[in-house]
């Protein structure tokens, strides 16, 4: 990839070794998304505890992708009580986004099988593989976001809606 390429796509491919540069990695991946015109990014984790989900570059670089049509924000999740306690912001700031954004959720026995990842469509994954020591792998490879994408597709079939908008009581 040309020095100009990377610019426009979200710089050179990070590296992952630590939580602050997971936090880089994971806007790296979003301006990659942006840049190569996906139209579905998956945010995969147990929780999304360790995601920085409240950060206004984040949301920003969400709500602007989400702007384009035909655009969809899959969540994938083992549960979601952590997410409205940890990420107010970003709770809130999905009720507008409700059309666009799905989240789902992976029966517990099976939530060990859950990595911590985005991958979007269009090639682009970052995958942190030790959370206890942030370490992990940024990639713009198509093959390992396909990879990545057929794992997904196997874990949202085990899965159900959850973590609904807006919630419906008596």
């Amino acid at each position: 990839m040309t020095d100009a390429v990377a610019a426009a796509a979200g710089g050179p491919v990070p590296a992952i070794d630590s939580r602050a540069a997971f936090a880089q990695a994971l806007r790296w991946g979003l301006r990659r998304a942006v840049a190569l015109h996906a139209r579905q990014v998956h945010f995969v984790d147990t929780d999304f505890a360790g995601w920085p989900l409240d950060d206004a570059d984040m949301m920003g670089l969400l709500a602007g992708w989400l702007r384009r049509p035909g655009r969809r924000l899959t969540l994938l999740a083992a549960g979601y009580d952590e997410v409205p306690r940890r990420w107010p912001r970003f709770t809130r700031w999905r009720h507008d986004w409700g059309h666009a954004i799905e989240c789902w959720q992976l029966p517990r026995e099976a939530a060990p099988a859950l990595p911590t990842l985005l991958v979007a469509d269009r090639g682009v994954s970052v995958h942190l593989i030790d959370a206890v020591h942030w370490r992990g792998r940024a990639d713009d490879s198509v093959r390992t976001a396909v990879v990545w994408q057929e794992q997904i597709d196997a874990l949202l079939q085990r899965s159900e809606r959850a973590f609904a908008v807006d919630t419906l009581g008596l």
